[in-house]
C-alpha cells in the first residue's frame, strides 16, 4: 500500500514533467494528480473520472496505460475506495440533470405562451377598435349626409 502514488511521481520525475503541464495537458487540476500521486483515492471524484485522471497523466508522461490502469485499481481497491463502473449512478446523475432542464423548458414554454397570448390579445384588441370605429364613422354619416359628403368627396367648384 502506498507504492502506486510514489512510483508514477518517480516515473514522472525521471522523464522531467512537472504537475503543472500535466494538468494543462489534461485539464485535470493539480489537487487530483498531488492526490493520486500520495494515494489519497478518497479526493479523487470517483469512478469513470478517477480512470480518465490516471489514463490522461500516464498518457502524457509516456506510459503503459493498461499495465498503470490495472495497478490503478488494485491500488484503489487495497487502499479500501474501489474504483467501480456503476453506470446506474450516472445514468441518475444524468437524469436528475435532465429533470431540471426539463423544468427550464416549462417554465420557458408558459413564458412564451403569454408573450404569444398577449401578442394575440394586443391584435384582437386593435381590429375590435378598427371595426367599432369605422361602425361609428358610418352611423355619423347617416346622420349628418351633407356633411359626410363633402368629407368624403371635395366639393364642385362655384359656376362663374
Amino acid at each position: 500500500m502506498g507504492q502506486f502514488g510514489s512510483e508514477l511521481r518517480k516515473e514522472r520525475e525521471a522523464r522531467g514533467v512537472a504537475l503543472e503541464t500535466i494538468s494543462e495537458k489534461t485539464k485535470v487540476i493539480t489537487r487530483y494528480l498531488t492526490a493520486l500521486e500520495n494515494d489519497h483515492f478518497e479526493v479523487l471524484p470517483g469512478g469513470i473520472l478517477s480512470k480518465g485522471i490516471v489514463r490522461g497523466y500516464v498518457r502524457t508522461i509516456g506510459l503503459d496505460e493498461s499495465a498503470w490502469m490495472e495497478r490503478f485499481l488494485t491500488a484503489s481497491r487495497e487502499h479500501g475506495t474501489p474504483v467501480d463502473d456503476n453506470w446506474t449512478e450516472f445514468a441518475e446523475n444524468v437524469g436528475r440533470t435532465r429533470q431540471i432542464s426539463d423544468a427550464r423548458a416549462r417554465r420557458r414554454f408558459r413564458w412564451t405562451s403569454l408573450a404569444v397570448l398577449l401578442l394575440l390579445l394586443t391584435g384582437l384588441g386593435f381590429f375590435v377598435f378598427q371595426y367599432l370605429n369605422g361602425r361609428v364613422l358610418a352611423v355619423e354619416a347617416q346622420r349628418h349626409p351633407a356633411a359626410s359628403a363633402s368629407w368624403i368627396a371635395p366639393a364642385p367648384a362655384p359656376a362663374p
